[in-house]
């Protein structure tokens, strides 16, 4: 079950007709895929992904190469895409004050407001309107204290070569 995608459909205040229809499939075909009993093509997952503001990457994010899982899971680093309004369309290996299911569809403001998420913002705007990659060090009020993370981002681009998002890959410091 993608339980991340109902949680979303549900934020948005949408039913599973009004999803279809707006990612121009049937209603039956959309109900399971969201039940999980069926998995999208890359087609698919693209126009449900364009109707909800997500990254279709999301819909195969359970099949990952090994590799990269294990390599990142339990590590220091969080890799994440976000949209032209800075709102979450992909999440992989969150801190644990997040949920990943809770993060999809929001803005860093509307998980938490602190220094270290308005900070975060300002740096993805900055990435988005340079259209180049930066870097830079900030610092996040968690459970644990403050942490440090080194964020890296850089510009997400469509088939256009327009902007659309922003990726950041951001590893916890010492």
């Amino acid at each position: 079950m993608r339980r991340w995608l109902i949680q979303l459909r549900k934020e948005q205040q949408l039913t599973q007709q009004q999803i279809a229809d707006g990612a121009h499939i049937d209603r039956a075909y959309y109900a399971q895929i969201e039940n999980g009993t069926r998995n999208p093509s890359m087609a698919v997952a693209s126009q449900i992904a364009s109707f909800l503001h997500i990254n279709p990457s999301l819909f195969f994010s359970e099949h990952l190469s090994e590799p990269f899982e294990i390599a990142l899971a339990n590590s220091p680093i969080i890799v994440a895409h976000c949209d032209l309004e800075l709102r979450y369309t992909w999440m992989f290996n969150p801190h644990p004050d997040f949920n990943i299911n809770s993060v999809i569809g929001k803005r860093d403001d509307e998980l938490d407001v602190n220094e270290g998420t308005l900070a975060l913002m300002k740096f993805k705007r900055k990435v988005i309107e340079s259209g180049e990659a930066l870097r830079e060090v900030i610092a996040f009020p968690l459970s644990e204290g403050l942490l440090y993370y080194d964020v890296f981002g850089q510009p997400m681009f469509n088939q256009q070569g327009e902007i659309i998002g922003a990726a950041t890959a951001s590893t916890q410091q010492s």
